[in-house]
Formats: structure tokens, C-alpha cells, sequence
């Protein structure tokens, strides 16, 4: 029996009342084939723990000529058989509720989370037909029989790949949604997203015959019923909902996807919502996805003798944290986790942390926890190439904590120094001359293939660029290889800095550099602060959203990378500048070294407020 398990969280970087309010009102305007970064409301969401149940389904039974599943459009999920206007109207009428209540801006000061605008949501016309509810809690999922073998399998070590556009040639390095998925062949999919295309998702998913867990945002108790109540009776053995709880934070913008076939599951880390646009068949934007295939033990003994990896452990914490049934959690032992030995999974739990090492094992904190696992950290600088796709109120002391869990730091290193300095930091020249954040500029976008139009999801604000604190100097302008392409991918790529020719580091000769690949932006809300919790005096992480994604290192030992110095200077667009390290393990997909954004320069980064 193949049992089947996992869910995941949807969500989203704002964090910022007013910049949503602004943004909603502007996408209203809007056309509905435009990108829509939709986002569901901050505060009061209240979610008791039956909520967070999810129902382990039992797949033995290939349920017959059931009518197709509807899933919502990106705004939201399940609502099919409401009046949509209504809703939306409801929705905003809330937000501007919220908005005179309080606002949740920043966690112990520096405001934090990029802003995404709305654009005005996909109306679908078919008739409505969504499954979804919560059953009981306990229930195994059971399987059909397994057949796979671990040497037939497509992606047995693990992969990273683009995500195919329309109009570009394929080159070996880039999958189509319908590669990832496998249709014919799915059984169950636990899929989570920000976004959400229902009548796209139809035509990429038999919802005859696969089952879905739907692992999803709700802002308060009621619209958990009001989503669960939508469902027709007819097809709620077919989808079912996670609300992973909130717990008055952000959002949930993990995509993460458990996908089961016979044989074995697939766990897929996208940067990529469930909308057309951003799996490339609008021509206009990029992605990337990691990819590995684990095939089912055999026999009970191995089962349960299997210890999990790292990896496996750090799964199963971030499931148990969404409220799935621990039946479910568990079932993840019948597979064979032994290839997910060289990767890391890092999260980020929204809410705050402090109890024994809660704090360590998510956010940034946890980010530094697993590359000190893999054997990845290291005392020496390190060069960090941060590709986003939304920026939020940047600072030193978000730059320097994000830096050090890339040499291995668990989050003491920033945090005792901030102590030391009575919370007060400065400029940190230093620390800025071997940092990167690409992120485009107006100039980029507006003659992309998409234009203006097609940069709804890319998200950053005048306010927080002009603010002293940021570092201007860090930025660089993202232009993809895949001329006129816009990305919504999230990497970071970290490489040991050149050394002295004269005194080489063993370290930077043998230890691998890596690539983080997965849902979180550059900012607070996507991974935390760590702050002494007024209570116990022991540092407290405190996080906004929900996120998934893996640490990938590279196979083996690589040359020392470029300096800084080389990195920063120099203006051929094919050059590697150190990146040429990741070549057959993660795709550069942006133009390096890529032209800097000073605040006083001819270059300026794209504004949400420009669309």
C-alpha cells in the first residue's frame, strides 16, 4: 500500500495595509489576463486545530466518472458557488476594516514585507463544480500497488530546472507544468499556492481519478466554512483543504507540491504559483522548480527501519506545523529518503518561536541550521547572489542575518551583535561589497515581453528604496538570459570568496558551493527576526509568512570564486563572474554581473505604484 500524506502552505510577501490597500485598488483597473498577485487578507485569523486537520485519503479506490473539480480563481479557493462580486466586495470591506483597526507593519521595529498588487482576478464561466472539505482525522492514505523502481524513476538524485516559456528553445534545462505533474499517471496531489487557476488547473489535472489536497489561505474561521460549504456533495471525496494556521501573521506563500504515483512520490519545490503565466505559457515570465522522485521500500522492515534524512526530518516538522494528521506525517517513512541526503529543506513556520529550539530549525535561523548539517558553513567570507522577485524594507540587519546563516550561522552571530550595540546598526560596508540582490528595473520591465502589464507580481516600493536604511549599493538589475523574460524566481547563490593565490584555502578548494531555491523574497516577513523575548530573555523568531524551499549544493568541490572586486566591475552579459561554479547543478538564469541601481543613478528599480 502506497500510502500518501503532505500538504503545504499558500501565501504571500505583503505585509504592509496601506501598500495593499493601494495595490487592490489599483489592479481593480486592471484587465484579468494581466499577472495577478493576489493576496488574501492580514490579521485575525483565527484557526482552531480541526481546521488544520486534513483527512488522509484512501486511494485504492479509483472513484468512477465523477464530474471534473473547479478550483478557484487566484483571489480565492473553492468559492465557485458563491457570488464572486459579493465576495470580493466583502473581502476589501474587511481590509479597510483591518486597516482602521491596526497594522501588523513591522515585527520590533523596520518594517519588513515586500508588497504585491492585486490585479484584478480571473472569472471563471464553467459551471461550478469544486470538491473540497475537511474529514476525520486518523485515517491512513492508502495506495495502489507499487510497481516503480528506483532506476526507472525520472528525477532519482534531484534536479533543478527553469521552467519552460513559450517561444523560447529548449536547451535541456527548463520542464513544462505538464512534465512536473504527470497527469495520466498522478494519484494524489497535495498542492499549495499563493495563486490559484482553476480552469487552468482542470486541463493539467484529471480530477476524475486523482485525488488533491488543497493546502490553502483563509483569513478567519468563516471562510474556511465558506470555502468548505461551496463544495458540492457530489465531488468531496475528490479535493480536500489544509488551513495551516496563521496565527494573526502574513501569508502563506509556500508552493510546495507532494505529488504520489505508483511506485513512488514526487517532491516538487517550485518558485511558481498555479497560474499559467508564471509556468511560461503566456511567453512572459520565468521560474524555477526542484525536483526529486522517491521511490516506496519494499517491505515494512525497511520502512521502519529507515532513519530519516536531515531532509525528511525538517519535512515531516514543517507538515506537523500545519496541523496534518500525524497518520499522514508518518506515511512519508515508507519511502526512501536516502537521496535527499545532499539537500536541505528550509522553511519558514509564520508565528513566533522560542521554546527550546524552535527558533533554530525555521526561518533564517533554520536556513543557517541546515547548511551547517550539509557541512556547508564556513568561517571565511562568502560571495551571496540574491535573486527575488519582491523586495521589502531592506536593512543592514536583515543583509547581515541572511549572510551569516549562508556561512552556517544559526542566527546568534547577528543577534548578539546587535545586543552588543544596544540594537542600533549602521552601513556595513564591508558586509555590502560581497552581496548581490538582482531585482529589475523600470527600464527592464517596461521593455519586457509582457511590459508593465506583466510585472504585477513584482513587487517593491518607493518608500522603502528612498529610506537611509536600505542598501543601495547592494542592488543590481535582473535581466534574464531568456531575452525580454521577467522572473519570479527566488535563489540564493552562495560560493566561497577568491583566496590569495599565495595561501589557498583547503576550504574553499573542497567545500562545495550551493544555491537556496524556493518561495521567500528578500525580506522579514519571508524569514524572520530574532529578538529576546521579553518573558524568558532567550531570543525569540518571529515570522510572518509561510515558505518552502531546498538548499542544492554543488557536486563535489569547485574552484574559489571571483572576488567581489571582479564581480562589480566589467560589462559582458556572458560572463559567469563565479556563477559558472552552478553550471549542471542550479541555471543562472539572470544576466551577470548586472548593472548597479545607486540611489542617485539613471537606473531605478520597478515600483508596483508604476503599473
Amino acid at each position: 500500500m502506497a500510502e500518501n500524506w503532505a500538504a503545504e502552505m499558500n501565501g504571500s510577501d505583503l505585509d504592509d495595509d496601506e501598500a495593499l490597500r493601494m495595490a487592490i485598488a489599483m489592479s481593480l483597473g486592471q484587465g484579468p489576463q494581466d499577472p495577478a498577485a493576489n493576496n488574501s487578507n492580514n490579521n485575525n485569523n483565527n484557526n482552531n486545530n480541526n481546521h488544520n486537520k486534513t483527512e488522509a485519503i484512501d486511494l485504492t479506490n479509483d472513484d468512477g466518472d465523477k464530474p471534473p473539480v473547479l478550483l478557484t480563481p487566484p483571489l480565492t479557493l473553492g468559492l465557485l458557488g458563491h457570488d464572486r462580486k459579493k465576495m470580493e466586495e466583502e473581502r476589501l470591506a474587511r481590509l479597510n476594516k483591518r486597516k482602521a483597526d491596526s497594522s501588523l507593519e513591522a515585527t520590533s521595529g523596520g518594517g519588513t514585507n515586500e508588497s504585491r498588487p492585486l490585479q484584478r482576478r480571473k472569472i471563471t464561466t464553467t459551471s461550478p463544480s469544486t470538491s473540497g472539505y475537511r474529514g476525520a482525522e486518523g485515517q491512513k492514505l492508502e495506495g495502489h500497488k507499487d510497481t516503480g523502481h528506483a532506476s526507472a524513476l525520472p528525477f532519482p538524485r534531484g534536479v533543478v530546472k527553469k521552467t519552460w516559456v513559450n517561444g523560447q528553445p529548449r536547451l535541456g534545462d527548463d520542464i513544462k507544468i505538464e512534465e512536473v505533474l504527470q497527469k495520466s499517471q498522478l494519484r494524489l496531489a497535495v498542492l499549495s499556492s499563493f495563486q490559484w487557476d482553476d480552469e487552468w488547473m482542470m486541463a493539467k489535472i484529471n480530477f476524475t481519478r486523482t485525488k488533491v489536497i488543497l493546502v490553502a489561505f483563509a483569513e478567519n474561521e468563516a471562510h474556511q466554512a465558506e470555502m468548505i460549504a461551496s463544495v458540492p456533495r457530489a465531488n468531496k471525496d475528490n479535493v480536500r483543504f489544509c488551513f495551516p494556521p496563521m496565527k494573526g501573521m502574513g501569508y502563506m506563500h509556500s508552493k510546495l507540491q507532494l505529488l504520489k504515483y505508483d511506485g513512488y512520490f514526487r517532491i516538487v519545490v517550485p518558485t511558481a504559483n498555479l497560474v499559467p503565466y508564471d509556468w511560461g505559457e503566456t511567453g512572459t515570465m520565468e521560474n524555477m522548480v526542484f525536483i526529486i522522485d522517491l521511490p516506496k521500500l519494499e517491505s515494512t522492515e525497511l520502512q521502519d527501519a529507515q532513519k530519516l534524512t536531515p531532509f525528511g526530518e525538517d519535512l515531516c516538522y514543517f507538515l506537523d506545523a500545519q496541523g496534518l494528521d500525524a497518520a499522514i506525517v508518518n506515511s512519508l517513512r515508507k519511502y526512501d529518503f536516502s537521496e535527499t541526503r545532499r539537500y536541505g529543506f528550509v522553511h519558514t513556520i509564520a508565528g513566533s518561536h522560542s521554546s527550546g529550539d524552535a527558533w533554530r530549525r525555521t526561518g533564517y535561523c533554520g536556513l543557517g541550521r541546515a547548511v551547517n548539517a550539509l557541512g556547508l558553513g564556513s568561517k571565511r567570507p562568502v560571495e551571496m547572489d540574491y535573486v527575488c522577485a519582491s523586495l521589502g524594507a531592506l536593512n543592514d540587519t536583515l543583509l547581515k542575518g541572511l549572510y551569516n546563516a549562508c556561512q552556517g550561522d544559526s542566527g546568534r552571530k547577528e543577534y548578539e551583535s546587535r545586543a552588543a550595540r544596544n540594537g542600533k546598526g549602521g552601513a556595513d560596508k564591508n558586509l555590502r561589497s560581497h552581496v548581490r540582490v538582482f531585482f529589475p528595473s523600470h527600464e527592464t520591465v517596461v521593455q519586457s515581453r509582457g511590459g508593465r502589464n506583466g510585472a504585477g507580481t513584482i513587487c517593491f516600493q518607493d518608500r522603502w528604496w528612498k529610506a537611509p536604511s536600505f542598501p543601495h549599493d547592494v542592488l543590481r538589475d535582473c535581466r534574464s538570459k531568456r531575452k525580454g523574460l521577467l522572473m519570479h524566481s527566488k535563489i540564493i547563490f552562495v560560493r566561497r570568496q577568491a583566496e590569495d593565490s599565495e595561501s589557498p584555502s583547503l576550504e574553499a578548494a573542497t567545500t562545495p558551493s550551493f544555491a537556496y531555491v524556493g518561495s521567500a523574497n528578500l525580506s522579514e516577513s519571508a524569514w524572520g527576526r530574532l529578538v529576546k523575548d521579553r518573558g524568558t530573555a532567550q531570543p525569540k523568531l518571529t515570522c510572518r509568512n509561510w515558505e518552502a524551499g531546498v538548499i542544492v549544493q554543488t557536486e563535489g568541490g569547485d574552484p574559489p570564486s571571483s572576488s567581489s572586486s571582479s564581480i562589480n566591475g566589467g560589462d559582458s552579459k556572458n560572463r559567469s563572474d563565479g556563477l559558472g561554479v552552478f553550471e549542471g547543478s542550479v541555471p543562472v538564469p539572470m544576466e551577470v554581473p548586472g548593472t548597479p541601481m545607486p540611489l542617485d543613478g539613471h537606473l531605478v528599480p520597478w515600483f508596483f505604484q508604476s503599473n
